[in-house]
């Protein structure tokens, strides 16, 4: 397909069918040949660790194929059968499952993460290389564990009124995601998202981690796969796919260009130029309606978006309560080529209920019709969390005709 211009709409649909949104959905229960296809269009899946509904990484293949069964992710990237490890932990966008096989597009990355990703975590290995190397032994000898299993191990104590969470680590958790970042350690998960870390070579096998790449040919193999997974993008667009740097971006993508890999076009609405993937196709038309997480890779780069869908989205967890607008954890509802409403979801897992907290129309929208069919996904996503029921309150202006749909 060689074109030099698109419509906003074609835009939008080259984006739907790139992310697999117009791939045939299964005849029968989703399989990890399922799971493959997905991973194979969006390349990565974002993780997060609200559980408020359903964490991050599981709801791709949900939004892009229905109910499946969770451990089929599970057994994928944690829980292999021997040989069959299909992804791994690290950061690609933000801190993303990635299939095995792109761990060496990133060993310029963990050149650069080396004693860690934050200024406090480097002068903290500096201070501490005696440690780590005690840290790193104990996981030689000890197999997969938690910073509180190695510390009981080398009989380290907390001072005493410290917890133990996000910001308040021990100095075995800050070693243990520094050497995380530099590959040293890798990580697998228990039932509970509790990450054990363990020697990388034993998760992902020397066979992969002794594969080295160039710089250069590591950022236009990255762009490579960025772009096929958007279809068209800007370079802003296939910078923040991999969180890559600017000046590596370019140099990638003028190689592409000359290869015939991407063609420069312009779309209509969109201020920058942007690039067409060459695998890139338009549908007719789309017809899938999906619930989308905050962190999935159609709507992650919220620029993107908005210029897509004209849809202007900020999650507003980190938001106080009161200046909220939407609610806590929002998600999109997808409609053919639309954004057509957003939902404030939270999983009351006491009560066996899906509660909509809030349901926002967007402008311009048809209520009924979106309601009928956001009642219908809300029941198969219900059934997918083990929930018994749908609960609708009464928050925003979509609620009133989805209540209705929903009984």
């Amino acid at each position: 397909m060689t074109r030099t211009s698109l419509s906003a709409a074609q835009a939008r649909r080259i984006a739907l069918a790139a992310q697999g949104f117009t791939d045939r959905p299964p005849s029968g229960a989703p399989t990890s040949a399922h799971l493959r296809r997905v991973v194979g269009r969006t390349r990565l899946l974002q993780m997060d660790s609200v559980n408020i509904a359903a964490r991050a990484h599981y709801m791709p293949m949900f939004s892009r194929l229905g109910p499946y069964d969770r451990d089929i992710l599970d057994r994928a990237a944690w829980r292999p059968r021997r040989g069959s490890r299909l992804l791994v932990e690290y950061w690609a966008h933000e801190a993303a499952l990635i299939p095995v096989g792109d761990w060496p597009l990133f060993g310029w990355r963990r050149d650069e993460f080396r004693d860690g990703r934050y200024r406090f975590t480097r002068e903290l290995m500096s201070r501490n290389r005696e440690l780590a190397r005690d840290v790193h032994a104990v996981i030689v000898e000890g197999g997969p564990s938690t910073p509180k299993e190695i510390e009981a191990h080398l009989g380290i104590v907390r001072q005493a009124g410290v917890p133990g969470g996000w910001w308040h680590r021990g100095e075995v958790k800050h070693l243990c995601e520094a050497m995380f970042a530099a590959g040293d350690l890798s990580a697998v998960r228990n039932e509970n998202f509790v990450r054990h870390y363990d020697l990388t070579e034993r998760v992902i096998g020397t066979d992969v981690i002794d594969v080295h790449l160039d710089r250069a040919d590591a950022h236009r193999e990255l762009t490579a796969r960025a772009a096929c997974a958007l279809g068209v993008a800007t370079a802003a667009d296939l910078a923040d796919y991999y969180r890559t740097k600017s000046v590596d971006m370019r140099s990638a993508i003028g190689d592409l260009v000359d290869a015939g890999e991407l063609t420069p076009v312009t779309v209509e609405g969109w201020r920058d130029p942007a690039y067409l993937h060459t695998r890139a196709v338009i549908p007719r038309r789309t017809d899938r309606t999906a619930i989308l997480s905050p962190f999935d890779p159609l709507v992650f780069f919220r620029p993107r978006a908005e210029r897509l869908f004209d849809f202007h989205y900020r999650i507003e967890i980190y938001v106080p309560e009161h200046k909220r607008v939407h609610g806590y954890y929002v998600l999109p509802y997808l409609m053919g080529d639309d954004i057509v409403a957003r939902i404030d979801l939270k999983a009351d897992r006491k009560a066996g209920s899906l509660l909509v907290l809030g349901a926002f129309l967007e402008e311009g929208r048809a209520e009924k019709v979106v309601a009928d069919r956001l009642a219908a996904d809300l029941a198969a996503m219900s059934g997918w969390l083990g929930l018994d029921r749908v609960d609708v309150g009464e928050r925003g202006d979509l609620s009133r005709a989805l209540s209705a749909a929903v009984r």
